[in-house]
C-alpha cells in the first residue's frame, strides 16, 4: 500500500460495485430490468479488470480483495435483491431466506475461490462462479420481462431457481470460464466465427439470446457434472466386481 495502487484494473472493479449498487437501488425501487441490465454490466466490467490486469501485470493483493468485495456487492447482493423484489417477496419468510441463501453462497464461493487461488482453482472453477450465478437472474428477469412484459406475481419456478444456484456455488462441482482459454496462443479458426455469432445474436435480440446462452450455461455444467459422476460411479463399480 506505501507503494500505491494500480489506477486502471481498480477503476474498473469499482466501476463493477457502482453498477451493483445502482441494481440494488432500482430493484427497490421496482425498475427491475434497468437492475437486470446494471448486474449483466456489472459482469463485463468484472472480467474487463482482470484481464487488464493480467495484462499489464498490475495483479496485487489489493486488487484481489477489492475485486471479491465488488463480486460480493453486484454478483452477491444485488441479484438477491432484485430475485426478492421481483418474484419471491409473496412467499415471506421462505422467500427471504433464499434470497438471503443466495447471497451468503455468494460469499462463501468468493471465500473459498481466495484461499484455493492459485492451486486447485487453477482450471476449472470448483462450483458455480458468482458472476455466472448472478448473470443467470439478470437473463431469466430480462427475458421473462421481454416475453410477459411483467413480474410474476409468486413464482415457485424462481424460488427453486434461486435456492439450485445458491447451492451450485457451494458446490464441488466444475464449471468452465473464459480464463482456462490462453488468448495468447492461437486458436481454431471456428472459435472466432463462434465469437462472432454470440455477439451477433446479442445484437439481434439482447433479453432471449442472453437468456438462452445463460440456460445453456446451467444446463451444460450440470450435464457436464452428471455424466463424469456417472463414468466415476461405473469405474468404481467394474472394479467392485473385478
Amino acid at each position: 500500500m506505501k507503494k500505491g495502487i494500480y489506477i486502471l484494473p481498480n477503476s474498473l472493479t469499482v466501476c463493477g460495485m457502482f453498477f451493483g449498487f445502482y441494481a440494488i437501488m432500482s430493484a427497490i425501487k421496482g425498475n427491475y430490468e434497468h437492475a437486470a441490465w446494471s448486474i449483466m454490466i456489472a459482469d463485463v466490467f468484472d472480467g474487463l479488470d482482470g484481464w487488464v490486469a493480467r495484462l499489464t501485470h498490475s495483479t496485487t493483493r489489493f486488487g484481489i480483495e477489492l475485486d471479491s468485495l465488488s463480486d460480493l456487492v453486484a454478483f452477491g447482493v444485488a441479484p438477491s435483491v432484485l430475485m426478492y423484489q421481483w418474484a419471491i417477496s409473496p412467499f415471506g419468510r421462505i422467500g427471504f431466506a433464499a434470497a438471503f441463501l443466495f447471497t451468503a453462497c455468494g460469499a462463501l464461493r468468493l471465500a473459498r475461490y481466495n484461499v484455493q487461488m492459485g492451486s486447485t482453482e487453477s482450471k476449472a472453477f470448483t462450483g458455480m462462479p458468482i458472476p455466472g450465478a448472478a448473470s443467470v437472474i439478470a437473463a431469466v428477469v430480462l427475458f421473462y420481462h421481454n416475453v410477459w412484459n411483467s413480474a410474476p406475481e409468486k413464482s415457485t419456478v424462481m424460488l427453486l431457481l434461486t435456492v439450485v444456484l445458491s447451492i451450485l456455488m457451494v458446490s464441488t462441482l466444475k464449471f468452465h470460464g473464459l480464463k482456462e482459454i490462453d488468448f495468447r496462443s492461437r486458436k481454431p479458426f471456428w472459435l472466432l466465427v463462434a465469437i462472432v455469432v454470440v455477439f451477433g445474436a446479442i445484437v439481434i435480440h439482447p433479453p432471449i439470446a442472453l437468456f438462452v446462452f445463460a440456460m445453456i450455461y446451467l444446463a451444460w455444467g450440470v450435464i457436464e457434472n452428471s455424466y463424469m459422476i456417472y463414468r466415476k460411479y461405473k469405474h468404481q463399480t467394474s472394479e467392485v466386481k473385478r
